[in-house]
């Protein structure tokens, strides 16, 4: 059975960062996270959910793969690397990558991180 995982539309054009809470992170595409991982929802529309998300230095997000979106990010602070299916990346401020759909991908933090991702169409993919 696949869980409906669409995101309703937020009816503000408009929001605070500062209104947003920040949330800790349990498990992500159903894989348990370890400790230091949080993300706060900054808007989601029709086509798109955009967040911020925060990784301590040590953390590992472990394997996943999205079926039902694709997703693109930026680094805003820190020191990431990230494999990408077969290929492996390390990122720095203002560096940008995609996750296509389908596609199997995992990063680690090598200092505390702070990033912004886009996913297309809405999909919560967290607990």
């Amino acid at each position: 059975m696949t869980l409906d995982r669409r995101m309703t539309p937020f009816d503000a054009l408009y929001l605070r960062d500062a209104d947003n809470p920040k949330v800790k992170i349990e498990s992500v595409e159903g894989v348990k996270e370890p400790e230091g991982m949080f993300l706060k929802v900054m808007m989601v529309t029709e086509s798109m959910l955009v967040f911020k998300a925060w990784k301590a230095k040590g953390k590992t997000d472990p394997w996943q793969v999205h079926d039902d979106h694709n997703s693109a990010a930026t680094l805003l602070k820190g020191h990431l690397r990230m494999v990408i299916g077969d290929k492996e990346f390390f990122c720095k401020p203002g560096d940008a990558w995609q996750h296509p759909q389908g596609v199997w991908h995992m990063s680690e933090a090598l200092e505390d991180c702070e990033l912004i991702e886009i996913k297309s169409p809405p999909r919560k993919t967290w607990t």
